[in-house]
């Protein structure tokens, strides 16, 4: 499966337009609770008031993200993932068990989301770029990890001869998502969102209190969304908008 993305506009020139004909279902993978509350959640919310259908997936709970015991902290982060999900319109939220803060690449990994794409069946699969270095400095390195994951899953939910058990044992035929949508590096296309979408998405991250009550330093939920959504905007000549790098497969 060859991936092509779409040529970068000039330096001077917006951000076209994400053309969203086809698109029926997405599906957002993060490593960490509150991952896609970053902006993303703005797009979300903006694709299921289009009635688009849109789940998240989750590779850990985010238990080693708090200052108490990661046994309290990962059904907390649960919890509060599911009210976010709700301030968007998410209804299907799948929370995977692998180890926060030392997420590894490997087989497992592509398994696991693989199965989800299989299960879910989307158009389109969001997911950070895996890039080290990224516009706020070096990324998480569970973040590298779910994102190069993510990127090769996609590709192995089309191939029926790698993980053969999700068919056979599972009955997960093979799923060829026909985008990706990568976070976290240069990008090619902007998904415009309304002030709805906008109050929607910091509604979303403000669902992780307890979380956020850990980071005193963390801005407010209202001034980080909104500044992340004018400044993806503005590459699209918009007020408030969500970029992606957009690869059609």
């Amino acid at each position: 499966m060859d991936t092509h993305e779409a040529p970068h506009p000039g330096t001077d020139a917006p951000l076209p337009q994400l053309d969203e004909t086809g698109l029926s279902r997405v599906l957002v993978v993060v490593a960490h609770p509150d991952d896609a509350e970053y902006g993303t959640s703005a797009a979300v919310a903006h694709w299921v008031s289009r009635g688009i259908e849109v789940g998240y997936l989750l590779l850990t709970a985010g238990e080693a993200g708090m200052q108490r015991p990661p046994e309290e902290a990962g059904p907390l982060r649960a919890r509060e993932q599911r009210a976010a999900c709700e301030a968007v319109g998410v209804e299907r939220l799948t929370i995977l068990d692998f180890p926060d803060g030392v997420l590894e690449y490997g087989l497992d990994l592509r398994r696991a989301i693989a199965r989800e794409i299989r299960a879910f069946r989307p158009d389109a699969v969001v997911c950070g770029a895996g890039e080290l270095v990224v516009e706020w400095g070096f990324d998480h390195a569970d973040h590298r990890a779910a994102g190069l994951a993510t990127i090769d899953a996609v590709r192995d939910a089309d191939n029926r001869w790698v993980f053969p058990e999700l068919l056979h044992e599972e009955d997960l035929a093979p799923w060829g998502a026909s985008r990706l949508l990568l976070t976290g590096t240069r990008p090619t296309h902007c998904v415009v969102v309304d002030e709805e979408a906008e109050r929607r998405a910091v509604a979303s991250l403000g669902a992780h209190e307890a979380y956020l009550a850990d980071l005193p330093w963390h801005p407010s939920p209202e001034e980080l969304v909104t500044g992340v959504l004018a400044q993806q905007g503005a590459l699209a000549g918009v007020p408030r908008g969500v970029a992606f790098a957009e690869h059609r497969l």
